[in-house]
Formats: structure tokens, sequence, C-alpha cells
């Protein structure tokens, strides 16, 4: 039974994960390799709350209940006596196997490893470890509180014991979970990223303004936000990245990035979180 999380990396992703695991109940501790970084996660966890103490959706006196919850440090070793770690790194290959392999060598034999990943390859994420058939993928989606999902990875030795236990974990902190195989964006990233591609490409082409595409997959699809400005919330190095995972995984040309998208990245361009991306932001 799992009693305890570690969440690696205090960002956007990592706090959301922390918030939601200690509002259901679980003590967390929350890493970061800078206090600074640290700091700003627990302030943006206290942020929340108080948004939805404002709203009437939760009491002070829960709000600072799921605060105690959370323990924020930049001590590794403090994820010794957890029982499930979700890495919450930044989308980087590298920084990831680096930090999954220390991770491993400091948790307990029996805890589960769990990596946020949206694209990169969790078999191979899995092989920085000692422990391949109690590691999975758990893809939570942005902003965390808000967004139902997450998506289950299983590498090539994840376990169905892994699998279970962490679907009950899933179920737990108030989210629903899907299992998907371990190809390159999985099931969600695989159909969403491409559409987001070719709605640069309609873009870049003058097909229509990034409004009127905007508007037309709000208005004519149902979507309850446009690709483009959901590109630029996802951030466009971001979205960069999963194209090139899959351009290089598939091999096909189908999953190249559009032209303008490098270029935007190029640019600086990265959406909200640079100020600029399709749309200005303040």
């Amino acid at each position: 039974m799992l009693t305890k999380v570690g969440v690696v990396g205090a960002g956007t992703m990592g706090n959301g994960i922390a918030q939601v695991c200690a509002a259901a109940g679980f003590k967390v501790v929350m890493v970061d390799v800078a206090e600074e970084a640290v700091a700003r996660g627990l302030a943006a966890v206290q942020s929340s709350l108080a948004r939805l103490v404002t709203k009437g959706k939760l009491r002070e006196v829960e709000k600072e209940a799921i605060l105690t919850r959370i323990e924020g440090t930049t001590r590794y070793d403090q994820l010794a006596s957890v029982d499930l770690v979700i890495e919450a790194a930044t989308e980087n290959e590298a920084l990831k196997l680096r930090i999954l392999k220390d991770v491993d060598a400091i948790v307990s034999p029996e805890a589960i490893i769990a990596t946020n990943t949206s694209s990169i390859s969790i078999t191979k994420l899995a092989g920085a470890t000692g422990r391949p058939d109690r590691f999975i993928g758990t893809h939570f989606f942005n902003p965390v509180p808000l967004m139902a999902l997450v998506e289950l990875i299983r590498g090539l030795q994840t376990s169905d014991e892994t699998v279970s236990c962490v679907q009950r974990f899933v179920e737990q902190i108030g989210k629903v979970s899907i299992v998907a195989k371990n190809r390159p964006g999985f099931a969600v990233n695989r159909i969403l990223c491409p559409m987001i591609n070719e709605a640069i490409f309609a873009l870049q082409e003058g097909l229509a303004t990034a409004e009127d595409i905007d508007s037309g997959m709000k208005l004519g699809a149902n979507h309850p936000i446009g690709p483009l400005a959901l590109a630029d919330l996802i951030g466009l190095d971001t979205m960069l990245f999963v194209m090139e995972v899959f351009y290089q995984g598939f091999n096909d040309p189908k999953y190249r990035p559009a032209p303008l998208l490098r270029e935007m990245v190029d640019a600086g361009f990265l959406g909200r979180k640079s100020g600029r991306g399709f749309y200005q932001y303040e």
C-alpha cells in the first residue's frame, strides 16, 4: 500500500503532482536541485490552493492541512522512505537518466519508480534503474490539479503488479488512467502533437490566420482550445522536441516538424512561458 510519495522536480508539473497527491492524503517529498526552485514550487502550490479557497472549493483548514503534508527539500536522501517516486524533471533524456539512476540507489527495493514524460522511451529510462519491473510511465497533463487524465505507459519489463498498483494510486488521487504501450508519444501525444504540427504547417502556408485556425477547430471540432494556442501553452520548444522524437522514432516523414515551429524556437518565441508564441502574452 502506498502512503508516501516522492516527486523529483518542483516546476509546473512537479508542484502540480505534489499538490494532488497531498490533497488526496499522501505525504509528499518534493525534491529539486536548488532552494530557490523548491521555494517557487511550494509557493505555486500555496497560490493554487488559495485560489480554490477563494472559489469556495476548499476550506482554509483543508488548505493548511495539504501544505503540511508537502516537504520541500534539495536532499535526495529524503526519498529513502517513500513508496513511489515520480520523476518530473525537464523533458531531457540525459537528465532523466541521470536522475533516475540516483533515485534508484536511494529508494527501497520495494519502491516503484515512475517518470512523467510525454515522449521518451519508458523501456530506455527503466534501464537506468535496477528495477525495470517496478518502473512505469505516469504522464500527467498540465495543469495537473485540473486535468483528469494520467496516461500510464508500460515499459517492456513493467510488471502487471506495478501497473495495477499505480492504477489504484491514480484513482486515489482523483484521476482517471489509461494504459498505453511504449511507442513514441504513447497514445495521447501520438494523436495530439501531429495535429498541432499540421496546424503550424497550415499557418506557415498562409492557409488561414492563427485566430481563424484556432476558431475553426474550437467551433467546428468542439475543441476547448485551438491547436496554436495549445502549442503556446505546452511550449513550442517542448512541441519541437516531441515531434523530433516522433520523426526519429518512426523514421517517417509525416512526423517532420514544421519549419515554422523550428524557426519560432530558434527565435526564442516559446509560447506563454516566454511571452510570445503564435500569440502575444503579458
